[in-house]
């Protein structure tokens, strides 16, 4: 099943607690998919799901926190808010030491609810066009000849024409013109734009 903008996707093994948050999400004109534990929510899972989960601590099996971990160790880049009736301080450092949204204890402040996933999905918002800017990086990089892409390494790592010209036995002319074209074909038109755009290539690589 297919999920696109603005899914918030509930994992809560209480059906009570778990279709008054579906009904109250679906009155702000959300939608939202209803999970009654992590491992149907794993095994259902896409990675082309858009929106944010919100994951109760305490349930059967793998309970709220340890998801929430395995889904960022798993580079799923989904923003968490994490829901519990029985909270605590060290719950709350271990939730947000994993890049939770928020900590929101029950019963649920529906304001405080509705404020959480919209950062959550601004937050999804940033990281979706941060990778769109990282792939396109990536194309770019990937059009330069082998010669063109030793110029630009050498010139991300701060080397001069003449220093470039003699580690790659060529002229600091011909440096130039190599340096003209890959800023060019990369549709940069400074230094300061060709590192970042090295940066966001390299993050694409990682990902």
């Amino acid at each position: 099943m297919a999920h696109e903008v603005n899914t918030v996707f509930i994992v809560e093994d209480d059906p009570s607690v778990r279709d008054a948050l579906g009904l109250l999400l679906g009155l702000h004109g959300l939608t939202v998919a209803l999970f009654a534990d992590a491992e149907s929510f794993l095994a259902a899972r896409r990675p082309d799901w858009y929106g944010c989960l919100l994951i109760d601590i305490r349930m059967p099996g793998m309970n709220g926190l340890a998801l929430q971990k395995h889904l960022l160790e798993s580079g799923c880049w989904l923003p968490v808010i994490v829901m519990t009736g029985h909270g605590d301080v060290d719950s709350a450092r271990q939730a947000f030491r994993a890049q939770a949204v928020d900590f929101v204890e029950k019963p649920i402040d529906h304001d405080r609810l509705m404020r959480a996933i919209e950062e959550a999905f601004a937050r999804q918002r940033s990281q979706r066009d941060n990778r769109d800017r990282n792939a396109e990086s990536a194309d770019l990089l990937a059009a330069l000849t082998p010669r063109e892409a030793e110029v630009m390494e050498q010139v991300v790592a701060g080397q001069h024409n003449r220093d470039i010209a003699r580690k790659l036995g060529i002229s600091p002319r011909t440096v130039e013109v190599h340096k003209a074209r890959l800023l060019a074909k990369l549709r940069v038109s400074s230094i300061a734009d060709l590192v970042r755009l090295s940066m966001d290539g390299r993050k694409a690589g990682r990902g």
